[in-house]
């Protein structure tokens, strides 16, 4: 891969809090325009990763290349103007409770963008129908499903029309048909969009259905990275063995 195909280049990550190590040695590319998973039990610094893509913290040494910006050492000016190009649907969805499905959606809007009122809720609309809930901007959040709730989520996450849409966790607390269907609008997403989506989960049923390619995180390591066919035919022991646990649960 070139670095002109990368939308993110991760280069000799180290991250240590205290005696704990959480990156060892971390070096990815993420391409641009597909769906990259990365998969690994609970602890072993899935978030960590996530956080230093989005410069919410600064390696102990390595790069994080977000186009030609090194969020590693980058000011804070320069992340926040990164991070614009970001959007982020997150683990328990962080919907507020207090505004309809329609204004949780519009919300971005509000504070990054000179929209007027009925500029914001048309554009929320249109991204509400996306992710196939149309007519609910009215619906109370409190009314809403757990699968519906995801669906607004992730319409949050597109309003500003990000580069990136960064996925923590998607299916937390779903169930197993409610996940499938999420699973399912991930990808048409990805194919009508063209946005570049990265994934962390420790669904292994997730990541083999939605991915373009896939890396496993363990003890710190990036112990496998490749597309999704090569990655579940891996001979790494490790990812053998996390897969025949997930998969056969």
């Amino acid at each position: 891969m070139t670095p002109e195909s990368a939308a993110i280049r991760i280069v000799d990550l180290h991250k240590r809090f205290g005696d704990l190590v959480v990156l060892d040695g971390v070096s990815m590319d993420i391409p641009k325009g597909r769906t990259t998973t990365i998969l690994g039990p609970s602890g072993t610094g899935k978030s960590v990763l996530l956080k230093h893509i989005v410069g919410l913290l600064r390696p102990d040494s390595g790069q994080v290349w977000v186009g030609d910006v090194d969020m590693a050492v980058a000011s804070e000016r320069q992340k926040l103007q990164v991070r614009k190009r970001f959007g982020m649907m997150f683990q328990g969805g962080a919907l507020f409770e207090d505004l309809t499905a329609g204004e949780n959606v519009s919300f971005p809007l509000r504070y990054h963008t000179r929209m007027t009122e009925a500029q914001r809720r048309e554009r929320a609309n249109e991204k509400l129908a996306l992710v196939e809930l149309p007519d609910v901007y009215d619906r109370p959040t409190s009314a809403l499903s757990g699968g519906m709730r995801k669906r607004v989520a992730l319409a949050r996450a597109i309003v500003l029309e990000p580069e990136v849409v960064l996925f923590d966790e998607p299916n937390s607390g779903l169930d197993p048909l409610t996940s499938t269907t999420i699973d399912e609008l991930i990808v048409r997403m990805k194919e009508r969009l063209g946005i570049t989506f990265v994934i962390i989960t420790h669904d292994i049923v997730q990541a083999v259905a939605v991915s373009d390619q896939i890396g496993m995180l363990w003890k710190g390591h990036l112990v496998a990275y490749a597309e999704t066919p090569a990655f579940v035919d891996s001979e790494v022991e490790i990812v053998r063995q996390f897969m025949a646990r997930n998969l056969h649960r």
